[in-house]
C-alpha cells in the first residue's frame, strides 16, 4: 500500500497529525480495499490525539456524537473522519453498556492495540502508518484478507449484541468482497439477528442504502436471503417471498423475486456507469408487489387505479416504516412513480404527452420498462414511450394516435361520468309570459 491510494484530503489530515507529534494512521475499509487492489472510497483516520486536540489542529473541523465522540474534518463535500484510539468499554470512564448488551457510550480511550482489538472485523482492523508506509496488524487481519475470510473479533455473539447492525454489515461486506463468513461469526449472526427488530428504523434505512447502493446490490440481496435477514428491512416483501417458496419449490425463483433482481441488476449497472440513482426508485420496486396487489383488490371494489394505489400505499407503508424509516423526500417520489403507472398505460392523445412534463416522468417510465420485462401486456406501451421521447414536438403530436392503451392490468374500470344539471334551452330575448 502506498500514499497514492489515499485521497489528498485524507493525506492532509494524516500529515498534519504526524507533524504535530501525534500517532497518525489510516484504518478500516480504506486500508482493506487498497490491499485488495480495489478503489478505496472510505478514508478514516485513527490517532492518539483526543477529539479536542484534533479539533484544535483543524479550523475546518467539528466534534460530533455523544455515544462515540469523533471529529469530522470538512473539505467542501468531502469529510475525513478522525477517531481517537478506543479501549474496552469497561476499562475506564466514558463507557456504558445497556442491559441488553448494546453499547450506549463508547468514549474510553486507549492504545492502538486496544483500538484494534475492539474493532468489529479482523479485515477492518488494519492500520496504515503514515510515518513509514507500513501496515500494522494485531489481529491476523492480513491472513484473513488473503484467505477471503470474514471474521468478527472477540466473542462473536457479544459483538453482535453490542451492536446488532454488525449482522447486516457482515452480510454486506461479505457480499462486497465475495468473502466467506467464518463459521462462528455465521452462527452468531443467525442467533442475534432478531435484535435487529429493536434497532431504530432510521438507522436501518441508512444500512439499507449501504446494502443496495454500493454497486453490489444483487450480491447483498442474496446474502440477506441466505441469512434470513431481508425480513428486518423489507418485512412484507420477505413474507411474500417466503410464502411462495413454501407453496412452490425452494429451487424455483418467483416472478416477484425475478422482478426485484432485475431492478437491483439495473441499480448495480448505474452505479458502475456513474449514473445517478435514487432510493425512491429502489424502494418502488422492492415494495411494489404488495402495493399493486392491494390496489387491484381495491379496483375490483370500483376504486379508480390511481386512487387505489394511493390508498394501498397509505395502508401498507406504515408497516414498512416500523422497520425501515423512509424519509418523505423519498417516500413521496416513490408514491408518484407508482401512481404514474396507470396514467402511462391508459392515457392517450395529447394528455399522454403532457405526462412527459411531470418531474417524475423519467423514473416512472424506467419503472414501466422494468415491469414490461415481466408483463407482455406492457411491452408495446413501454416501446411507444421509448420512441415518442426521441421525436420532435410536431412528430409527437402525429404519433399520439398510435399509443397503445393498456387496461388489462387494472380491469375494465369505467370512470364515473359527471352528472351535470340539465338546463332548458330558451331563445335569447324577453322572458316568456306565464
Amino acid at each position: 500500500m502506498t500514499r497514492d491510494s489515499i485521497s489528498k484530503n485524507a493525506l492532509k489530515v494524516l500529515d498534519r497529525l504526524h507533524q504535530s507529534g501525534y500517532a497518525s494512521y489510516l484504518v478500516g475499509g480504506g486500508v482493506r480495499d487498497a490491499l485488495l487492489d480495489k478503489n478505496p472510497k472510505d478514508f478514516d483516520v485513527a490517532t492518539d490525539a483526543s477529539p479536542d486536540e484534533v479539533r484544535s489542529l483543524f479550523r475546518n473541523s467539528r466534534i460530533i456524537g455523544r455515544r462515540f465522540r469523533l471529529v469530522h474534518v470538512v473539505f467542501g463535500r468531502d469529510i475525513v473522519e478522525v477517531a481517537t484510539f478506543r479501549a474496552d468499554h469497561d476499562s475506564g470512564t466514558g463507557g456504558e453498556v445497556g442491559r441488553d448488551g448494546r453499547i450506549l457510550r463508547d468514549n474510553v480511550f486507549g492504545s492502538i492495540e486496544d483500538d484494534a482489538r475492539r474493532r468489529d472485523f479482523t479485515v477492518n482492523a488494519l492500520y496504515y502508518n503514515i510515518e513509514d508506509n507500513s501496515v500494522v496488524d494485531f489481529v491476523s487481519g492480513i491472513a484473513d484478507l488473503e484467505s477471503g475470510i470474514f471474521r468478527l473479533l472477540g466473542d462473536p455473539v457479544q459483538r453482535c449484541e453490542e451492536d446488532p447492525v454488525r449482522v447486516l454489515r457482515a452480510a454486506r461486506l461479505s457480499a462486497k468482497l465475495n468473502f466467506t463468513v467464518e463459521a462462528e461469526t455465521h452462527s452468531a449472526m443467525l442467533n442475534t439477528a432478531p435484535l435487529l427488530s429493536l434497532t431504530p428504523p432510521a438507522r436501518m434505512f441508512e444500512e439499507m442504502l449501504k446494502l443496495f447502493q454500493g454497486g453490489y446490490a444483487v450480491a447483498s440481496y442474496k446474502k440477506l436471503v441466505e441469512y434470513d435477514l431481508l425480513r428486518y428491512i423489507f418485512p412484507q416483501t420477505a413474507e411474500r417471498l417466503t410464502a411462495k417458496l413454501t407453496d412452490e419449490s425452494e429451487s424455483q425463483t418467483s416472478k416477484e423475486e425475478e422482478f426485484i433482481l432485475a431492478g437491483l441488476t439495473n441499480t448495480d449497472a448505474r452505479v458502475q456507469n456513474e449514473q445517478p440513482i435514487t432510493p425512491a426508485y429502489l424502494l418502488a420496486f422492492m415494495i411494489w408487489e404488495g402495493v399493486y396487489r392491494n390496489a387491484l383488490e381495491r379496483v375490483e371494489r370500483s376504486e379508480q387505479p390511481v386512487e387505489a394505489l394511493i390508498n394501498a400505499a397509505d395502508q401498507l407503508l406504515p408497516v414498512q416504516q416500523k422497520s425501515t424509516a423512509v424519509p418523505k423526500r423519498f417516500s413521496i417520489p416513490m408514491r408518484e412513480i407508482w401512481t404514474m403507472q396507470p396514467r402511462l398505460e391508459q392515457m392517450s392523445g395529447t394528455r399522454a404527452l403532457s405526462l412527459m412534463e411531470n418531474r417524475r416522468f423519467r423514473a416512472a417510465y424506467d419503472f414501466l420498462c422494468l415491469r414490461a420485462e415481466f408483463d407482455e401486456a406492457l411491452v408495446d406501451c413501454a416501446s411507444w414511450w421509448t420512441e415518442v421521447q426521441e421525436l420532435a414536438h410536431d412528430e409527437q403530436i402525429e404519433f399520439v394516435s398510435s399509443k397503445p392503451v393498456v387496461v388489462a392490468n387494472w380491469g375494465e374500470v369505467q370512470k364515473k361520468k359527471r352528472r351535470g344539471r340539465k338546463f332548458s334551452r330558451h331563445r335569447r330575448g324577453k322572458p316568456q309570459n306565464s
